[in-house]
């Protein structure tokens, strides 16, 4: 998708760039058709950036498109970097006010699930990202990369698609279970549990030191990254559907991971009757 990209480009929007595709520029081989769409002096200031465009994809540097791409399009990116792609959720013990701090992080790759629990290998985090260029999230960019980086004090890859707003493009809305619902993708046993159900699994894993309460956390905070890479592949065959070649683009296909953290189904029933009342 990126080689049929031009809206990084100085002067080019994105429906400069629609007028574009319907013109025949379908690719960046295609730019020079391009000519009598622009003045000259736009054409070569966008001709010497698709040249840097070039050897900044072979060299897979997501970044410098998505420092020129608009957020909405960052989805673009994934086809190309979804070897180095890390979907990573966070629960927390609030919104971020006062005290507030990460409990636990799930950091997903396609391939395999890494879980990073507060009090035990948290830290382990900050060096494992660094392995990746692309983070997917839901809302992440409102609330977990923000909090990471704030407590963290690390820097989290620019290039960023937040699937809330991808979603959003193409009807799905209402938060991440309802998006997963709307696909047929179901939580099983975790069916029902929320954010703040999260807060209440580690609060009992405090005070009891009930290890099933914190693997019941991890596996819903697995939950919350195992499915955004399917979300992320319908919404781009609905955003690509859109272009005059969507037949001639190959998506990544998704493959299901099983989920390696269990809940207790139990406890879940327990706590959901005191305070799920």
């Amino acid at each position: 998708m990126l080689t049929r990209t031009f809206c990084h480009l100085p002067g080019v929007g994105v429906r400069t760039e629609e007028k574009l595709w319907a013109a025949g520029v379908r690719g960046w081989d295609d730019f020079a058709l391009a000519a009598p769409l622009l003045s000259a002096h736009r054409h070569a200031q966008a001709a010497a950036l698709l040249d840097e465009s070039r050897e900044r994809l072979e060299a897979g540097d997501a970044e410098f498109f998505a420092a020129r791409l608009p957020a909405q399009e960052h989805w673009r990116l994934w086809p190309h970097f979804r070897d180095a792609t890390a979907y990573v959720d966070i629960e927390t013990t609030g919104l971020g006010r006062g005290n507030d701090h990460i409990t636990s992080i799930a950091l997903f790759d396609g391939r395999s699930l890494r879980t990073y629990v507060h009090g035990r290998n948290l830290e382990s985090f900050q060096d494992d990202i660094l392995d990746y260029k692309l983070l997917v999230t839901y809302n992440g960019r409102s609330f977990d990369a923000p909090f990471i980086e704030r407590e963290m004090r690390i820097v989290l890859p620019k290039a960023h698609v937040d699937l809330r707003f991808v979603l959003k493009r193409v009807g799905l809305t209402g938060g991440l279970k309802r998006c997963e619902k709307a696909l047929g993708l179901d939580r099983a046993e975790l069916d029902g549990v929320d954010g703040y159900f999260a807060v209440l699994l580690w609060k009992r894993f405090l005070d009891t030191g009930d290890e099933k309460a914190l693997q019941t956390l991890l596996a819903y905070n697995a939950e919350d990254v195992l499915n955004l890479g399917t979300l992320l592949r319908y919404a781009s065959e609905r955003l690509l559907a859109a272009t005059p070649f969507a037949s001639d683009v190959s998506l990544p296909c998704c493959a299901p991971v099983d989920n390696p953290h269990q809940a207790d189904e139990a406890l879940v029933r327990r706590l959901k009757s005191i305070y799920y009342r």
